[in-house]
C-alpha cells in the first residue's frame, strides 16, 4: 500500500525552497564534537563548560532525536537561544513515504538547496524489515554518472554529493518514521528498529569519501546512534585507489558491486571497470585492511539472464575470489521501466548458488524486497535534476571514470549487510 502520492508523481511538485535562498543556518546533525565545541567557543561558552555542553547536544540529537533547541532542558534558556539562530535540527523534508506488502519502506527526501540558483534536489532511503534485523540503506550522492546498465539509477546523471550531514540525516529521518529513539521512551530498550546500515543507495560512497567517512563515525559513536561498524556496510562499484583507504581509515565492512567475471562482460555491466579492470580490482580486495574470516568481504553479483548466469561463470567467480575471505551475495534482477536486462530464471539461480557454496563459500540468494514500490536492488531513483552548468564548480569534484564520463556513483543492492 501507498502512504503519500506515488514518487513518480512528484517529480514536477515544487522545490521547498524554490527561488528562496535555503537556511542559512548550520544544521547540528553532522558535525563532529570537535566541531560542536569550537562552536560553543564561538558562542561564548567558558572552555570549562564545553566538553559538558558538547555531550549535552550530541546526547539530545543522537540519544533522544530531538527536533527543538526548547527540548533540551539541561541547557540554559540563553544558551538555547543562541544556538537556534545559529544552528537547525530541521530534518530533510519527506515529500513522499511508500510502504510495500513486504513491510519495506522507501521515503524521497528533498533536502534543502545550496543556493537560489539550484533547484533543491531529492535522495532516496529504505528501510527493510527482517525477523532479526532491520536494515536502513542510505545515499550517499544524488544520482549517478557511472552508468551501470543494470542500474536504473545508471540513468540519472549526478546532481552532486550529500553532505555529511545528509547522510546521517537520513538515518534520524528513519528514526522518527520508525518510532526509534529509546532514550525519547518511543521504542522499547533492546528493541532497536534500524539495527544495520548499509550505504547502497544512490551514489557511489568512494567517490563522497570524506564526507561518508564523517557520516560513518557519527553513526558509530557508541554515545549516540552507537551502531557498531560491524553492523555498517559500504557498498563500492570498485574504486580500486580508495578501498585500502576505506578499511584504514573507515574501517567497516566492505561490499564490492562485481557482477561479472570477466572483463568484457564487467566492462558493460560496470563501465568504471574500463578503469579498474577486475584484476586490480581483486588485488585491491586481498589487501583491504583487517580482512579475516570474520571481517570477510561481500560479493554482490546481480543474476542476469542470459549475460553472467552460466554454470561456467559460477566456476570462475569461485577461482576468482580464491584465498580471500568472502561471502557472495546472489541477486536476483530486480526489473526497472526501459530496463535491458531480464532476471535469471529461477532453477539457474539456484544451480549458480550450489556451484559456489560446495566450494566453501556462503552464497545466499537476497530475497527481493520492495519491488512493488521500487525499492529494491537497483530501482532507486528520485526526480532531481542535474545542477545547472553555472553551479557545477561550486560541488565537490569526483575521480574522472574512464572513457572521459564524468564521475559519480551508482545504486546498488539492498540488503542485510553488516554482522
Amino acid at each position: 500500500m501507498a502512504t503519500a502520492p506515488a514518487i513518480a508523481d512528484l517529480a514536477d511538485r515544487p522545490p521547498r525552497h524554490s527561488g528562496i535562498l535555503p537556511d542559512e543556518r548550520t544544521p547540528l546533525a553532522g558535525l563532529s564534537r570537535a566541531e560542536l565545541a569550537a562552536a560553543l567557543a564561538g558562542l561564548g561558552v567558558p572552555e570549562r563548560a564545553r566538553r559538558m555542553r558538547t555531550a549535552q547536544l550530541w546526547h539530545w540529537t543522537y540519544v533522544r532525536g530531538v527536533r527543538s533547541f526548547e527540548a533540551m532542558t539541561n541547557i540554559g534558556k540563553e544558551l538555547r537561544a543562541a544556538l537556534a539562530a545559529r544552528f537547525t535540527l530541521d530534518r530533510p523534508q519527506v515529500i513522499a513515504e511508500e510502504i510495500s506488502t513486504d513491510g519495506t519502506r522507501k521515503w524521497l527526501l528533498r533536502l534543502d538547496a545550496r543556493s537560489d540558483a539550484e533547484r533543491a534536489p531529492a535522495v532516496e532511503c529504505v528501510f527493510i524489515p527482517e525477523e532479526d534485523r532491520g536494515t536502513l540503506c542510505v545515499s550517499s550522492q544524488v544520482g549517478c554518472t557511472l552508468s551501470c546498465t543494470f542500474c536504473h539509477t545508471g540513468t540519472q546523471p549526478l546532481v552532486r554529493n550529500l553532505t555529511a550531514s545528509e547522510i546521517v540525516a537520513q538515518m534520524l529521518v528513519a528514526r522518527d518514521a520508525l518510532a526509534d529513539w529509546p532514550a525519547s521512551g518511543e521504542a522499547a530498550p533492546g528493541q532497536r528498529r534500524i539495527t544495520n546500515v548499509v550505504l547502497m543507495g544512490m551514489g557511489e560512497p568512494l567517490y563522497n569519501f570524506d564526507n561518508v567517512a564523517r557520516a560513518i563515525d557519527i553513526i558509530a559513536d557508541g554515545e549516540g546512534l552507537s551502531l557498531s561498524k560491524r553492523r555498517i556496510t559500504l557498498s563500492t562499484s570498485g574504486v580500486v585507489p580508495m578501498i585500502e583507504r576505506c578499511g584504514r581509515e573507515i574501517g567497516c565492512a566492505l561490499a564490492v558491486s562485481l557482477h561479472a567475471t570477466r572483463d568484457e562482460i564487467r566492462d558493460r555491466l560496470v563501465p568504471l571497470n574500463r578503469k579498474y579492470p577486475i584484476a586490480e580490482l581483486m588485488d585491491a580486495c586481498r589487501r583491504y585492511p583487517g580482512l579475516s574470516n570474520a571481517r570477510r568481504i561481500t560479493f554482490e553479483y546481480v543474476m542476469l539472464k542470459g549475460v553472467n548466469d552460466e554454470p561456467a561463470h559460477a566456476r570462475e567467480l569461485v577461482r576468482l575470489v580464491a584465498g580471500i575471505p568472502a561471502k557472495i551475495n546472489l541477486i536476483p534482477f530486480n526489473p526497472w521501466p526501459g530496463a535491458p536486462y531480464e532476471c535469471s530464471d529461477w532453477d539457474r539461480i539456484e544451480q549458480f548458488a550450489e556451484i559456489v557454496n560446495r566450494a566453501g563459500y556462503a552464497s545466499p540468494v537476497r530475497t527481493p524486497r520492495g519491488r512493488d514500490i521500487m525499492a529494491a536492488c537497483g530501482q532507486l531513483k528520485s526526480a532531481s535534476e542535474r545542477i545547472r552548468a553555472g553551479l557545477r564548480g561550486r560541488v565537490p569534484p569526483a575521480p574522472a571514470q574512464a572513457g572521459g564520463g564524468s564521475s559519480g556513483g551508482q545504486i546498488r543492492g539492498l540488503g542485510s549487510g553488516g554482522s
